[in-house]
């Protein structure tokens, strides 16, 4: 009797979407006591609610989605000719290259460029390849591609958010979505691509406080909306922590989670003695060769190089509004702004070239393309004030309760050579308990899905599959 009643009381409390999957089941009673002990293992972050609007929140919400169509005008066109064209150039230094931030001679071709070649109307027809919605989640209006698959015959369909992070846009994802969308497997995706809140044309919030946690908590709600209730989610940057959240919250409806930038750290003690060990006697520490040539010499690559690549960061997080207003104001300045980042973020070595090796690994119609959804939603201030919720409020970062919370979902890491930090395998397995694969990228940096989209899907795919083969037919 006992047991029965146990089991009506987990019926009552599952979500609906599982109860029905259950019922179908051949699984039965065992897999129900399964999901109750995986459920009693993991530890979850509250979902919570909230509402980023002026006033009150209503007592009904509107779940529309609409379509959404990106639009330009002439006179929008003409303002950003003559802001250009009034550029006050500042004459870079000798053999300065891109050591002291982006080069000015370099910076003036870019403007040319872009003020007589660079054609916006064209990218907005580009950007309007895939179909893009909108839809208000407490209060906000969040913008969304969903791109469904070429599904070919005996094909699965999973469904797969990819989240972008600053300074970039849904857009990094453009060239790796033909990847994930047309594939000859046994499975393919249908991509959804949200804009995090107060970046691109996803609404900014008007209260404070707005961080990772909401941001997740509204895109499990946008999954949600669009009746998925078991997906894949990647990320990085930002986005990286978002869909660590999203797993926080709700692991139940994450099939499993791959990042390409990975945040984890044994504890303390235990850093240091890897530290130490590691670079002679890596074994004992669980390093391997290439975490030694990535993480060594440590001051140099994990200390020195943050400092000179964070200013940007202390910055955002304490008085993101009195830089932004320069950038909202001017095309130019925050061309150089976000463009350093994709310079120095894609190799540090590229801050030794006049160039910052920019058209290395992408086009500058590709680069102003980002940069113009910034400029054109005015959303330069609203993502820089994502890194003051996050870093700058009041409690400690480190100890907000989702830096303190393990992830139990599959995940998949890739680690690639030229992102701002490395993260050992060894390392990840005090934050990631259920690691399905962790791969060291040949090539790349911090922009993946931008800069090697192939590289990206191909790891991700090879996940995917692992995932798959493992979950019950």
């Amino acid at each position: 009797m006992q047991a029965v009643e146990t089991i009506q009381k987990a019926l009552s409390d599952l979500d609906p979407c599982k109860l029905k999957v259950l019922a179908v089941s051949s699984v039965g009673i065992g897999g129900l006591l399964c999901y109750m002990a995986w459920r009693k293992k993991t530890k979850k972050i509250p979902v919570g609610d909230g509402w980023w609007r002026e006033g009150e929140k209503p007592l009904s919400e509107d779940r529309t989605i609409r379509p959404f169509v990106v639009e330009t005008s002439e006179e929008m066109i003409q303002d950003l000719y003559q802001r250009i064209g009034q550029t006050r150039f500042t004459e870079s230094l000798e053999d300065g290259r891109f050591h002291y931030g982006f080069n000015s001679a370099y910076l003036k071709k870019v403007a040319k460029y872009w003020r007589h070649e660079f054609d916006w109307e064209k990218q907005v027809r580009v950007l309007n390849k895939y179909p893009h919605f909108k839809t208000n989640i407490e209060g906000l209006d969040v913008h969304f591609i969903h791109v469904k698959p070429v599904q070919r015959t005996g094909q699965k369909v999973l469904p797969l958010m990819m989240v972008h992070g600053w300074p970039g846009s849904f857009y990094e994802f453009y060239r790796i979505l033909p990847l994930l969308t047309e594939t000859e497997g046994d499975f393919v995706f249908e991509v959804i691509c949200p804009s995090i809140p107060g970046y691109g044309y996803s609404e900014a919030p008007r209260k404070q406080g707005f961080s990772s946690l909401d941001a997740a908590r509204i895109f499990h709600k946008l999954m949600d909306r669009l009746h998925f209730t078991d997906y894949y989610i990647q990320g990085g940057d930002w986005g990286s922590l978002i869909t660590c959240n999203m797993a926080q919250m709700k692991p139940e409806y994450i099939r499993g989670m791959h990042l390409n930038m990975i945040n984890a750290r044994a504890g303390s003690t235990m850093t240091i003695v890897c530290l130490l060990v590691g670079r002679y006697l890596p074994f004992l520490v669980g390093f391997t060769r290439e975490d030694v040539c990535r993480i060594y010499p440590y001051m140099q690559k994990n200390v020195y190089e943050l400092l000179r690549e964070s200013g940007y960061m202390h910055i955002q997080a304490t008085k993101p509004d009195t830089a932004g207003c320069g950038l909202n104001d001017s095309p130019v300045g925050l061309a150089a702004y976000i463009l350093e980042k994709f310079s120095t973020w894609t190799d540090f070595k590229n801050r030794d070239l006049e160039d910052g090796g920019l058209e290395r690994k992408f086009s500058l119609d590709d680069l102003l393309t980002n940069v113009m959804i910034y400029w054109t939603t005015g959303s330069i201030i609203p993502s820089m004030r994502f890194y003051k919720e996050n870093l700058g409020s009041s409690s400690n970062f480190y100890k907000r309760l989702d830096n303190v919370t393990k992830i139990y979902v599959p995940t998949g890491l890739a680690a690639f050579p030229h992102e701002l930090v490395h993260c050992p395998r060894v390392w990840a397995r005090s934050r990631f308990t259920d690691i399905r694969s962790y791969t060291y990228m040949p090539r790349g940096g911090h922009f993946a899905a931008f800069e090697e989209p192939a590289l990206l899907s191909q790891d991700l795919m090879q996940f995917v599959k692992k995932v798959e083969s493992k979950r019950p037919k």
